[in-house]
């Protein structure tokens, strides 16, 4: 099993003069303890949970993405998730491209339907109802798809024209960047992620919960005739696994079980350098060997 690094707390000792050197050196740090990926929340105002305001940083998540890429040479860089309201689709496509290229292939696309009304209003961004954001995000993947795959044509859906679906560079990984789709809607999401997806992102429900959504996701597989074991499947742990590292460990043998393959965990702390480097001694041999 692979530990990726999610990074949801920007409230970095040292203040925003800190924060390139503190997520620099963070990276590093889950370069050097084996870490698999790292991704950043896209939000534009930070989520308001326990200890944390929309008042606290939150700086956008391609801009930073593409600095991580200069300090990295192996983690895989992406957003946890980005919201198919905050970007054009053919701008999404060409930034995902062009941080691949230049990480030396190394993105993977995040997307889901979003949910923060707050920051859509603050900020002037349309915030469409429920159904039509998912309408949305199915067209989103079919133009990334499209984009990436050399196919320079028009693409005309409900809500996107496209006159031109040209993205030059095209991304370096092939056939193209993994798409991830964030949720465990059972009715959309996880059907969207059996149409068109590479991979899945669920929280972490347990053993019991997790094995209900992979039925489900399963089911849909064999709606769209493709093969389950196709879409790679992944959780975002928010309990910090330090807290009791053989407990946890324990917990990623039974998911391990399940078929997840990548586990996301989240910092809280102002530090997140050093809980990284901790994270790489104490928890990826143990997941290395699941």
């Amino acid at each position: 099993m692979r530990l990726g690094v999610h990074l949801v707390n920007l409230a970095v000792t040292g203040g925003a003069e800190a924060l390139a050197p503190v997520l620099a050196a963070t990276a590093r740090a889950a370069e050097d303890g084996g870490c698999s990926a790292l991704t950043l929340m896209d939000h534009w105002f930070q989520m308001e949970i326990p200890g944390l305001s929309a008042d606290d940083p939150m700086p956008e998540g391609y801009t930073s993405l593409g600095f991580l890429a200069a300090h990295t040479r192996s983690l895989e860089l992406g957003l946890l998730v980005t919201g198919v309201t905050y970007r054009h689709p053919g701008l999404l496509a060409k930034t995902v491209a062009t941080l691949d290229v230049l990480s030396g292939g190394r993105a993977f696309l995040g997307v889901g339907a979003a949910w923060y009304e707050r920051e859509h209003l603050g900020l002037g961004v349309p915030f469409p109802p429920v159904a039509e954001r998912f309408e949305r995000l199915e067209e989103t993947l079919l133009i990334c798809r499209q984009m990436w795959s050399g196919d320079n044509g028009p693409f005309t859906g409900r809500h996107y024209r496209l006159a031109e679906t040209l993205c030059s560079p095209r991304p370096l990984r092939r056939p193209r960047p993994p798409i991830l789709v964030g949720g465990g809607g059972e009715r959309k999401t996880l059907r969207l992620v059996a149409r068109h997806a590479d991979a899945c992102n669920l929280f972490d429900l347990g053993v019991e919960g997790l094995t209900h959504k992979f039925d489900v996701l399963a089911r849909h597989c064999a709606a769209e005739g493709r093969d389950p074991a196709d879409i790679t499947r992944t959780v975002l742990v928010p309990a910090d696994p330090l807290d009791a590292p053989d407990a946890f460990l324990r917990k990623m043998e039974s998911y391990a079980a399940l078929g997840v393959e990548q586990v996301w965990v989240s910092s809280a702390g102002p530090d997140p350098a050093s809980w990284v480097s901790r994270l790489g001694e104490r928890i990826v041999p143990g997941l290395r060997e699941l």
